[in-house]
């Protein structure tokens, strides 16, 4: 099982997408990890989602121009970014078992985005499974981005992998890392409690 689905029993998909909206209604600026993304790969590109929750970052793309998909386990979340944008590619898939085909969508992604503690909340031992199974989904010369903590300040669980082994999943699976930063407004890294790690295949 998932940290995550330990975490929040799956059930959480209201309350998640509630605490953003809260956000965004006081003035906060909620797409950050869009805009990310829209700066690394032109409109048009192929961007799949993995582990798009509920459909945040993943629709804000779509109105950019992206031609997303998005991919989650909770299902909870994905029956909020299925009511949010009924007409966006969503897949109910674990990303350690995750091949495009066999959900009928073709592989080569410009980009694979996966935010939101993505990693620290997988099925512990399940890291560069997840890994490989991304990078094998990207085009040659395509891009991995993931923004995770690495601390328990920035994450609702307990540290569940480091940069080096992240870095070593990533070797593994044939990518290189581009660049690294502390935040997605592309702050420089800093060693902190959270890096945002951008690897080409």
């Amino acid at each position: 099982m998932s940290r995550w689905n330990e975490l929040t029993g799956a059930t959480s998909g209201e309350e998640y997408a509630a605490r953003f909206a809260a956000l965004a209604r006081g003035g906060e600026d909620v797409h950050g990890e869009a805009r990310f993304c829209a700066a690394l790969v032109p409109a048009g590109a192929r961007v799949l989602d993995a582990g798009c929750g509920t459909g945040r970052v993943m629709i804000r793309l779509a109105e950019l121009g992206y031609d997303c998909v998005g991919v989650d386990l909770d299902a909870s979340m994905l029956a909020v970014a299925r009511e949010q944008a009924p007409h966006l590619p969503w897949f109910h898939a674990d990303l350690a078992a995750f091949e495009p085909a066999r959900l009928g969508v073709a592989g080569d992604f410009d980009l694979v985005v996966a935010a939101g503690n993505i990693f620290p909340l997988l099925a512990p031992g399940t890291e560069a499974t997840v890994v490989g199974r991304l990078s094998a989904a990207l085009r040659p010369g395509g891009l991995l981005v993931a923004g995770f903590g690495l601390d328990r300040a920035h994450l609702p669980v307990p540290p569940g992998i480091t940069l080096p082994e992240y870095d070593d999943h990533c070797a593994a699976a044939g990518l290189t890392l581009v660049d690294r930063f502390a935040t997605w407004d592309a702050a420089p890294y800093d060693g902190g409690g959270y890096a945002v790690s951008v690897h080409r295949r």
